[in-house]
């Protein structure tokens, strides 16, 4: 029995093979890319489905399709009645123009719809201290669905589209509900135009949209959990008020949090060979991942399998899954044939976002002697299924050269190539700090932290330190502050923090609060805490913090067994009534 064919539009940004593995895990259906005119010409008689999807910069991602002559089959194939899906930058760019390219580069203009940059300065916040991140990176509710200008009654969806189940968002622009959007919107009501509405602090936004044979949404349903594949495998059917079939546990006592998002848990695998050369998950303190054995040895903590651990962790309710490779042929990703495989199969059936860190930088191909840049770098990665590229060390040098420079961008560096072409939701800086104690702020540039708890002194009585940058696994040390790191990063480009603490690292006390506190106060993006979570009291603790932290990452105490991810989950919704994803379906 042959199966019908979905055609999916590529235009080489960001992650596919997510999408692609989300189509064949729904079963029954081929899969056909198309990247350019004369492909879509040679298909175009067979298109019945054809899908849509685009991550990074709206300017970045429209000129790829005029390059490739694809604008005017896309806009024949809309004209002709079938049927097509929009996904992320997909959906953007079927509007008019988008502030990412001061409105500077024109859509499909399907809707004279204007894409905004999210607000920081939310009024939502009343705290001067409190900011909204910019990107929204986490798991967001539909906040409204109307059908036409009606609201769409509770038992039906808009292709799965509920009130209940939580999407995964990652984005910077929207299309937000201000005055001249809203008139548009409620024109385009009238006409058949059908809307699910998301808000993101005080600011509501289009989250999916219908006409006639197009269906789009901004979320990532690949990325969304059982929720967002139900959603694709109804627009494949063509079934567009399915039932609703909620897969969130409904608590109507957790929290709202202020800006919509679910605490978001990070499950974290620190993937390197062992000493026979396979491939482990392992965890060590300090930075140290070697275990001294009865008989002498010393040798690589093993602790699993890497696809079968980050599986697990995504079964038991992980809202992502982080690989951090730390072998030594990282030095060499585009010959890193192990990691890249273990992309493609976590990718195969884990449906929410997977990030991968280790060696993404400038390399010189080990054969050839060739300048492979960083975004290609990055590319072989986000279609081996990745879909965020996490940056140590190179980020050290680059912020080293960005201060040198008097804050001067070159354009040229990792996190700026890696966000112009993919945006800047797919870099994330993983930083590497180790408390360093002085006598008086006029001892170094840096921004320091004065320790008002006596106990907490230095070891010679220093009442002041600051957090200095470590690379390289935390074997070198820089003169850089993990502060200054981290806006030089900021400024050029880079979507979200991962700050880890040598200090607290293995020591399972806890998150690093004042350096969390430090950072998250000062900087406009999201941050993970990461290093020292013991228990899920650790992720109250941290969830708990005034300064807004956007997610927490959790290791070694997931790797024993001590809990499990829905534990901790479950622990921050009956102690502290804190609003979690909690998913009662793990399959179709």
């Amino acid at each position: 029995m042959s199966m019908e064919t979905v055609y999916i539009i590529d235009v080489e940004s960001g992650n596919l093979q997510s999408l692609s593995n989300a189509i064949k895990y729904i079963g029954g259906y081929d899969i056909k890319f198309i990247q350019n005119e004369e492909e879509f010409k040679q298909y175009d008689s067979q298109i019945e489905k054809l899908i849509f999807p685009g991550v990074g910069n709206f300017g970045h991602f429209v000129k790829e399709l005029r390059d490739r002559n694809l604008v005017e089959p896309i806009n024949n194939y809309i004209k002709s009645g079938r049927s097509l899906m929009g996904i992320c930058v997909g959906l953007q760019s079927l509007f008019k123009s988008s502030e990412e390219n001061q409105f500077q580069v024109n859509g499909l203009d399907l809707l004279s719809v204007n894409l905004n940059k999210f607000q920081v300065n939310d009024p939502i916040f009343k705290s001067k201290s409190l900011k909204k991140s910019v990107p929204q990176i986490g798991w967001n509710h539909i906040s409204q669905i109307k059908i036409g200008d009606k609201i769409l009654e509770k038992s039906k969806t808009l292709y799965g589209v509920n009130l209940v189940n939580k999407f995964y968002f990652v984005h910077s622009y929207a299309a937000v509900l201000d005055e001249a959007n809203k008139k548009v919107i409620d024109e385009a009501s009238v006409n058949g135009w059908d809307f699910a509405y998301t808000t993101y602090g005080s600011e509501t936004f289009i989250a999916a949209v219908a006409y006639k044979n197009f269906f789009a949404t901004q979320f990532h349903p690949e990325k969304s959990g059982i929720a967002g594949l139900k959603v694709i495998r109804n627009f494949l059917q063509g079934d567009k008020f399915a039932p609703n079939e909620t897969t969130t546990t409904i608590n109507e006592a957790s929290e709202k949090t202020l800006t919509g998002l679910s605490r978001r848990i990070i499950a974290c695998l620190d993937v390197r060979s062992n000493d026979d050369g396979d491939l482990v998950v392992t965890k060590g303190d300090q930075y140290n991942v070697r275990e001294s054995n009865s008989d002498g040895s010393n040798k690589v903590r093993n602790l699993g399998k890497p696809v079968e651990l980050a599986t697990k962790y995504y079964r038991q309710g992980a809202d992502e899954v982080t690989f951090l490779n730390i072998t030594s042929f990282r030095n060499s990703p585009i010959k890193d044939l192990p990691m890249l495989k273990v992309l493609t199969k976590a990718a195969e059936t884990i449906f929410v976002p997977l990030t991968v860190g280790g060696g993404i930088k400038d390399l010189i191909d080990p054969i050839s002697g060739e300048l492979v840049p960083a975004v290609k770098v990055a590319d072989l990665y986000f279609r081996s299924g990745a879909d965020k590229v996490s940056i140590g060390t190179d980020a050290v040098t680059i912020a080293e050269q960005y201060y040198a420079n008097n804050k001067q961008k070159t354009g040229k560096s990792s996190i700026e190539t890696i966000s112009a072409t993919f945006g800047v939701q797919a870099v994330v800086i993983s930083v590497d700090p180790k408390r360093k104690y002085i006598s008086s702020p006029k001892d170094t540039n840096m921004k320091v932290i004065e320790i008002t708890d006596s106990t907490k002194y230095g070891p010679n009585g220093e009442k002041y330190c600051y957090y200095q940058v470590t690379s390289q696994g935390g074997r070198k040390v820089h003169e850089l502050g993990a502060l200054e790191l981290c806006q030089a990063c900021e400024d050029l480009g880079a979507g979200e923090i991962l700050l880890n603490s040598i200090d607290h690292d293995g020591s399972n006390k806890g998150y690093n609060l004042e350096l969390l506190q430090q950072i998250k106060s000062n900087v406009s993006i999201p941050v993970i805490a990461s290093s020292g979570a013991g228990n899920p009291d650790h992720f109250k603790e941290v969830f708990e913090m005034d300064c807004g932290i956007d997610a927490a990452l959790g290791a070694g105490l997931f790797h024993r067994g001590e809990y499990e991810v829905n534990d901790v989950k479950q622990y921050l919704l009956d102690n502290a009534h804190m609003d979690v994803r909690l998913e009662t379906d793990i399959d179709l």
